[in-house]
């Protein structure tokens, strides 16, 4: 009889595995993932509201498009992290993702990290796919129009940005370590209104 390859053995284990039980080697497993957004009115009771924004659900998403600008603030700190969002912004849209931040009552870039969402943003090296005053991006990817999958990962100093499928950001910074994270619904250069932002579903996992 001849024998298999150790790579086509392994191959053969896992298939028979996954047929009995799933293979823990094979991708898309959710193990450790919770989930804070998934489109019901529930996922608003998983958010703290600060500042001015008509946060609610509609047609299977978390919507902000009216306001002053404001942020839902996760009830729970996170140090070492993944984030997957899945996001819809207008072209017009300022909005964000902020990590660990330091004041949960006062979020922005100078006191967290900000995975920005801004194709408009007058300074675009740090637009949509950069790190606010962190992390450049060029050329600067656009979201708007269209829904888009943000996956962050935030372990000690390292934090790295993939924008649907493309890594924007790989950086190492130390100012932040702890905190919660936020989304935002912001307005644009000189106040002008910001348009919508929709958050269909976001999950952390803590590492």
């Amino acid at each position: 009889m001849k024998r298999l390859s150790l790579p086509a053995a392994a191959l053969f284990a896992c298939a028979f595995a996954l047929a009995v039980a799933g293979c823990s080697m094979m991708p898309g497993g959710d193990s450790g993932w919770t989930t804070l957004i998934d489109g019901t009115a529930k996922s608003l009771e998983n958010f703290n509201r600060i500042g001015d924004a008509n946060w609610r659900v509609e047609d299977g998403a978390v919507v902000a498009d009216r306001g002053k600008g404001g942020y839902l603030v996760s009830k729970n700190s996170y140090k070492d992290f993944q984030i997957r969002a899945e996001f819809w912004a207008d072209h017009t849209t300022n909005s964000g993702i902020f990590l660990r931040a330091a004041d949960p009552n006062k979020i922005g870039a100078v006191s967290a990290y900000e995975v920005n969402i801004y194709d408009q943003r007058p300074e675009p090296a740090y637009g949509t796919g950069a790190i606010v005053d962190v992390a450049k991006v060029a050329p600067m990817p656009k979201a708007g129009g269209k829904w888009n999958t943000y996956e962050i990962t935030a372990r000690g100093s390292q934090l790295t940005v993939v924008l649907n499928g493309q890594q924007t950001v790989n950086v190492s910074d130390s100012k932040h370590a702890q905190g919660p994270f936020a989304l935002q619904f912001g307005n644009g250069a000189k106040d002008a209104p910001g348009g919508a932002i929709k958050f269909r579903k976001v999950e952390i996992k803590p590492l």
